[in-house]
């Protein structure tokens, strides 16, 4: 897997960097040059991360997973932890970028902040204290490192034109059967058509393939495809599209599905986003390289020993800021 593959669900920060894989020329963006050079995350404040999906992973498949090889010869735990490495620089490199930005937490930003670091930090167990050795100012420096990374995105992209057309989100419901002999395929299209039957009864009297009823929106299909799908109107029988050595065949059961295209307008401005972002980034983080030591890193290792719990520090921050993660 990449480094910045979006393993991590609650790491809201690196998901917007992890979306695209960008090619071409990037935009001329003005940057500050003089960033004073970074500093480590101390080893207590890394250990609210490692702690955090330690026992998130451990929740979900127990102990066994530590040990577990993957292709590269790496286990589960090695991988985890350079996943984590990798995470805490993007996330000090987005800070050096809010600094050369000029980008600031406010009062009342900073005593949110404060009040839910108190809450995870009063929730947390003597154990989990002492296997972190994290401290309440910890809590609350990640906390604010966290919400301003994901300020930053919102602050350099609130420019970015994010108008999407109905058409181009337009997400429709469709039934389909797939075939792999045309004459089946137009022997079922006219018993649905002209017995103005549902395409699965036609089916039936024809062949025993599966007819299946899913959403199609725009961009996932071959054009041919996408094309006759999208033209068709409510009840109507596409045309048999023969693809290769395959042969579709598609009734529309809804022309228009009201929610699954808000959501697909949704995820379309969000990409835009990430996109205009993404630029910014690599273009700072070319000129601003960060090189954390070793040194915390050494001793870091799970156990059967391992005395913790906590896995909520992303999800408090979730349920205060959710409008604002990415």
């Amino acid at each position: 897997m990449g480094s910045r593959k979006k393993w991590y669900g609650c790491f809201l920060v690196v998901a917007v960097l992890a979306v695209f894989v960008l090619g071409g020329c990037k935009r001329e963006v003005p940057i500050a040059s003089n960033i004073p050079e970074n500093v480590d995350y101390t080893k207590a404040q890394a250990m609210l991360v490692v702690a955090t999906e330690r026992n998130r992973y451990e929740k979900m498949y127990t102990d066994a997973i530590w040990q577990v090889a993957l292709e590269d010869g790496r286990t589960f735990e090695e991988y985890l932890l350079e996943q984590i490495r990798i995470f805490l620089r993007d996330l000090k490199t987005m800070n050096m970028l809010a600094d050369s930005r000029e980008i600031t937490l406010g009062n009342g930003e900073k005593d949110r902040i404060r009040r839910m670091a108190e809450t995870y930090y009063n929730g947390l167990g003597e154990q989990d204290i002492q296997y972190m050795g994290v401290t309440l100012d910890d809590v609350v420096f990640m906390y604010q490192q966290y919400h301003r990374a994901n300020k930053v995105v919102g602050e350099l992209t609130q420019d970015v034109n994010l108008e999407v057309s109905d058409s181009d989100a337009k997400v429709i419901l469709v039934r389909q059967t797939v075939l792999d002999d045309r004459e089946q395929a137009e022997l079922i299209r006219s018993k649905a058509v002209e017995g103005e039957k549902e395409l699965g009864a036609a089916a039936r009297e024809v062949t025993d393939a599966e007819v299946t009823e899913r959403q199609m929106q725009r961009g996932q299909e071959p054009e041919v495809i996408e094309e006759e799908a999208f033209a068709l109107e409510s009840g109507q029988v596409s045309q048999v599209v023969e693809v290769g050595n395959v042969c579709y065949l598609f009734q529309c059961v809804s022309d228009y599905e009201i929610e699954a295209t808000k959501k697909r307008k949704t995820q379309i401005q969000e990409e835009r986003r990430a996109w205009v972002f993404q630029q910014i980034y690599d273009q700072f983080q070319e000129e601003h390289q960060v090189t954390f030591s070793e040194e915390i890193w050494a001793d870091i290792h799970f156990s059967e020993e391992d005395q913790t719990s906590t896995d909520n520090f992303f999800a408090l921050y979730q349920e205060e800021f959710g409008g604002q993660g990415y």
